[in-house]
């Protein structure tokens, strides 16, 4: 294996188009560490022209193949893209999204499309920090969609891909779909509902569900539009794209945008304080005095808010 290159070297590269400095600047990121930070502070410079659209919904939804039809229609427009497949259980970079991948391999040949799965554990911060720094890495590379999709909706796929600009929300025909799509939190963050795999019985009932549950909702002046497809034939896709479109217009001219991206920049800033606060009060009291008192927590002698005050105050 060659050598790693300089951050400065990885980010200068990957904002001249080279494709392969993209690839290893992300495995940095999915990494972490000093050399982590240093291209997300110099992309983060180099960005923020990227708009990013988060797919997300139920495992067996249809999402990648949602997503392979997209890139086509996207492509279709003379639009370059980037995918980033978020999976959280898979221990390493393209496990058990494997074959997600491979079902947009339809495009694996196309300069104006890259794909690229994330799982990652060792990053300060998990997924929460590491997404966000992969869609910098991502928009520093010129890239002016980034497609950010969940394999599941745990709450660390819900939360990342609520964080997009827009955000899609898939769900299927049949009895109690879209009441699974609102117990997961997902009725809160959509701002598009596409019911996939629309050819199978149900569709009207999914949509009356999704349109009772929004008009008891909060929805604000953006009523999420509802588009039925059928991803594998391709059939809704451009109206679904439209429809994104639709959103995109709509808070770009309102202040909304501006708004969201800001409230995330934010939420960003305080998860990196806490967690390099975190790390670094564990290191100053050491790896024995904190099992210490998670033994004192066990038996009950400390509480855990008497515990965080010790690390707090144990290098201050």
């Amino acid at each position: 294996m060659g050598r790693r290159r300089p951050a400065a070297e990885l980010v200068e590269s990957l904002v001249a188009g080279d494709r392969r400095a993209l690839a290893q600047a992300l495995s940095v990121v999915e990494q972490g560490g000093a050399d982590a930070r240093e291209i997300g502070r110099l992309s983060h410079a180099a960005g923020g022209r990227a708009y990013t659209v988060g797919i997300t919904g139920a495992p067996g939804a249809g999402k990648s193949t949602l997503t392979n039809a997209l890139l086509r229609v996207i492509r279709k427009a003379g639009e370059q893209v980037a995918v980033l497949a978020i999976d959280p259980s898979s221990p390493f970079s393209g496990g058990a999204i494997l074959g997600d991948r491979v079902r947009m391999q339809d495009h694996a040949l196309d300069a104006g499309v890259f794909i690229r799965s994330m799982a990652t554990r060792g990053h300060l911060g998990g997924l929460s920090l590491a997404a966000p720094q992969a869609i910098r890495v991502l928009d520093a590379a010129g890239t002016p969609w980034v497609l950010v999709e969940t394999v599941g909706v745990g709450q660390v796929e819900v939360e990342i891909a609520g964080k997009a600009d827009t955000t899609m929300v898939v769900v299927n025909p049949g009895w109690g779909d879209a009441v699974q799509a609102n117990k997961a939190g997902l009725l809160e963050i959509a701002d598009v509902f596409v019911i996939n795999k629309a050819d199978r019985p149900g569709v009207a009932e999914t949509e009356r569900d999704l349109l009772n549950m929004l008009e008891m909702s909060d929805l604000g002046d953006w009523t999420p539009p509802i588009v039925t497809a059928v991803g594998a034939k391709g059939e809704g896709v451009e109206e679904l794209w439209a429809a994104v479109g639709s959103h995109r217009a709509h808070i770009e001219a309102n202040g909304e945008l501006e708004r969201r991206r800001q409230a995330r920049q934010r939420e960003e800033l305080r998860t990196i304080v806490a967690r390099l606060f975190e790390e670094r009060a564990y290191a100053a009291m050491g790896a024995e005095t904190v099992e210490d008192l998670q033994r004192q927590i066990a038996e009950r002698t400390i509480d855990p808010y008497e515990a965080a005050e010790r690390i707090i105050q144990w290098d201050s």
